[in-house]
């Protein structure tokens, strides 16, 4: 098992920055990992997301399960090849000490590939930084993200 994990302090309410996760529509403009992403946000529900593969780079459509989708909390999905390898990725989202959001993006992989070398697990951790840095500028500056923050 492998378990990825990104912090950020975001200068935004958890309610700000849930508005812009939960807005699968705009994440074309701004979110550099899951390019597109569709579906309806509540638990039970399937959601496609197609994102580019932070070791190949390939683009890859995946359909996942919501387990949670809490507004100002939580976002939990999770994906899988059965008896291959499962990802169970989430977004939290705490009130931050003085204001603003404690967001902690974390994937947990299982399964026969669910181990990563020390060099692959660096490329996602990677990728989860630059998620949450365009989600903090996206939710920090609402009305100056016009177009792609990657």
């Amino acid at each position: 098992m492998t378990e990825i994990s990104a912090t950020t302090q975001i200068a935004a309410s958890p309610q700000a920055v849930w508005a812009v996760l939960a807005d699968l529509a705009s994440y074309p403009q701004w979110n550099p990992l899951f390019r597109e992403a569709s579906g309806q946000l509540s638990a039970g529900n399937k959601i496609t997301l197609k994102s580019i593969h932070p070791v190949n780079g390939r683009t890859m459509t995946v359909k996942a399960s919501v387990l949670a989708a809490e507004p100002g909390t939580e976002l939990r999905w999770r994906s899988s090849l059965p008896g291959i390898i499962t990802g169970e990725h989430s977004f939290t989202l705490t009130p931050a000490e003085g204001g603003g959001t404690c967001l902690v993006q974390t994937e947990t992989y299982s399964g026969l590939l669910g181990r990563f070398s020390a060099k692959t697990t660096s490329r996602f951790e990677a990728s989860f930084q630059s998620l949450n840095q365009a989600l903090k500028e996206r939710a920090e500056n609402p009305a100056g993200n016009t177009g792609l923050n990657i």
